[in-house]
């Protein structure tokens, strides 16, 4: 698993211990009479908003960087190198 995958998904780890952890404290606080159950539920509706968008920008973030790691790298594609090892065997079946 590359790095840059495991970093992503332990960050999306430390999201879903923060938002167990969020869950609980807004329980607490309503069991408490400090907080509605509505504004609770509020919260984590706009929390899980947040959450995604920050995704969303980690994603397009991470995409840029491995482009530019491309770039900068010359590293071929996955598609790319597929696409020349089918032009190799058909030229090796050609000569053969």
């Amino acid at each position: 698993m590359s790095m840059i995958r495991k970093a992503f998904l332990l960050g999306l780890g430390a999201m879903s211990i923060t938002r167990e952890k969020a869950e609980r404290y807004y329980n607490e606080m309503i069991e408490k009479g400090q907080m509605s159950k509505e504004e609770a539920r509020q919260f984590v509706e706009d929390a899980i908003k947040k959450g995604e968008e920050e995704r969303k920008e980690m994603k397009n973030f991470i995409r840029e960087e491995i482009g530019e790691f491309k770039k900068d790298f010359s590293v071929v594609s996955r598609s790319e190198f597929e696409a020349l090892e089918a032009r190799v065997k058909e030229l090796e079946q050609k000569l053969s």
